[in-house]
């Protein structure tokens, strides 16, 4: 299912860039590219995309859904591989912010 940003992008998918997803009831949510991995194996490389649910109120400790695309931006059909994508990605971030989290 290709993402629904009104536009395909035609350069690869980059950190911070943000996609429109159209959801099955019609609306259009921003998701932002949270990570990129590649497969080791196959050389394929993956964006994770997150939406952050607006704060509902204090000790809203809910995380944000993640979805993944391939860097032209088009969901996964594979839901597992999207799966380990995603739970890969959360683990590197948890490693990387017990390391400290400084970004370069």
């Amino acid at each position: 299912m290709p993402s629904s940003n009104g536009e395909a992008p035609g350069e690869p998918l980059e950190l911070s860039e943000v996609l429109y997803i159209e959801t099955k009831d019609g609306e259009q949510l921003p998701f932002e590219v949270v990570g990129i991995l590649e497969d080791p194996e196959s050389g394929t490389s993956y964006a994770v995309l997150m939406y952050e649910e607006p704060a509902q109120g204090e000790g809203n400790d809910e995380e944000g859904q993640f979805i993944v695309t391939d860097l032209q931006g088009d969901l996964l059909d594979n839901d597992e591989l999207a799966q380990e994508i995603i739970e890969e990605f959360l683990a590197f971030a948890e490693e990387a912010g017990d390391d400290g989290g400084e970004k370069a």
